[in-house]
């Protein structure tokens, strides 16, 4: 006597799964997009902490030492410049600012056609000197709490395409 036994699997919900995670494999736009707009908004928010990616607080300028308010958002040019951008393959957020680079790295900075550099300083008053040494500011960058969220926005996405 020979006994048969019949499985019938209805695999259509896997299947739709699986093509949706493809489709997001081939095109990560939307992933990419989220990443781009979370690091955006990470790095303003280092300019609310006045600290870098490495946690470590920045050093006040001589405006805030004298006067108070924040380093770094007197007129909020280099915080407003902050954007985001991002495709298919890439995510990427920063500044355009000509003079963000100093900020971020620290550095000297020297006349070079005039006999010195001239401010204004906290009490009205001017001042030339042949050089100003600007310390890092780091404002640009990812820590372990960032890398964790890129990776929960990328886990996110795939659990959407999972489920539908």
């Amino acid at each position: 006597m020979a006994v048969t036994y019949r499985v019938d699997i209805n695999d259509r919900q896997i299947n739709a799964a699986l093509n949706r995670l493809i489709a997001l494999g081939q095109s990560p736009a939307e992933v990419m997009q989220d990443i781009a707009t979370y690091g955006e908004n990470a790095t303003r928010d280092r300019f609310k902490t006045g600290a870098g990616p490495d946690g470590k607080a920045w050093q006040p300028s001589i405006r805030v030492q004298q006067k108070g308010g924040k380093t770094l958002i007197e007129s909020t040019r280099l915080l407003n410049s902050i954007t985001s951008r991002s495709g298919s393959d890439f995510a990427e957020w920063g500044t355009n600012a000509i003079y963000a680079a100093i900020h971020q790295t620290g550095g000297e900075i020297r006349a070079k056609n005039a006999k010195g550099l001239f401010f204004k300083v906290a009490d009205g008053t001017g001042r030339r000197v042949s050089k100003v040494t600007i310390p890092a500011r780091p404002y640009l960058g990812i820590d372990a709490r960032d890398e964790d969220s890129i990776v929960d926005i990328v886990n996110q996405h795939l659990s959407g395409a999972v489920n539908g």
